[in-house]
């Protein structure tokens, strides 16, 4: 009798050290899980992300069109877009999306604006009309007159570079300056534009700060005008 007691305490002992092992083997697997990186979000999933990746896609390009066409200073300048491609790279992993994720600034509004203005002279046989609407759809070059807007239909992202408020620009030369507007909170600033960027605008973090809204690394509504 007592051999079988011992034998039955024995089995006992193995049955509970079992259950004890596949018990940790499942609260180990929770664990696991439960500690695993979230999946990086795209673009088309956060707007934050859209913002960075849009930015990072403008810096990329400026990079690209620079050795493409290299002048006396752009080594210099690749140097300085490089180490701020780098900053938005960081911005990305922080804020929980795809790094290295890039997107070209888009300017949807404005290939619907010709084929509306060239409506009107077909019906009328006006041959005027279109020599009229031309500035207005160029309102994004250089040559626009002071408080016009311009830009139309741009997005407005941070160029990741330091230092004062202040933007860069692929269609208006140094000195310039433009006022930007963020329609979403009517928030403004007037930046004097200091280099060469891939975009009609695109603001310092500084002169970003200034217009944006919390935790937004985009600006979708945005009014630029040529002030000076």
């Amino acid at each position: 009798m007592s051999r079988r007691r011992t034998l039955g305490t024995k089995k006992k002992i193995a049955l509970l050290v079992s259950a004890a092992t596949v018990a940790g083997g499942g609260a180990f697997v929770m664990a696991s899980t439960s500690n695993a990186a979230p999946t990086p979000k795209s673009a088309s999933e956060s707007t934050v992300c859209l913002g960075l990746a849009t930015a990072l896609g403008n810096n990329q390009k400026f990079i690209a069109d620079q050795r493409a066409n290299p002048d006396a200073q752009s080594e210099a300048r690749i140097a300085n877009r490089e180490a701020v491609v780098a900053e938005i790279k960081r911005k990305q992993e922080a804020s929980g999306c795809a790094v290295g994720e890039s997107a070209q600034d888009s300017q949807t509004a404005q290939p619907s604006q010709p084929a509306e203005a060239a409506q009107p002279p077909a019906a009328s046989a006006q041959p005027s009309q279109p020599a009229e609407s031309a500035p207005a759809g160029d309102a994004g070059g250089g040559a626009a007159a002071s408080g016009q807007q311009v830009c139309n239909g741009s997005t407005v992202t941070l160029s990741g570079e330091g230092g004062a408020p202040a933007a860069s620009s692929n269609q208006f030369p140094a000195g310039t300056k433009l006022k930007v507007t963020n329609l979403d909170n009517n928030k403004s600033t007037t930046v004097e534009v200091t280099s060469v960027s891939g975009s009609c605008a695109l603001l310092n973090n500084a002169a970003f700060e200034q217009v944006r809204e919390p935790g937004k690394f985009l600006i979708r509504r945005a009014l630029i005008e040529k002030v000076g």
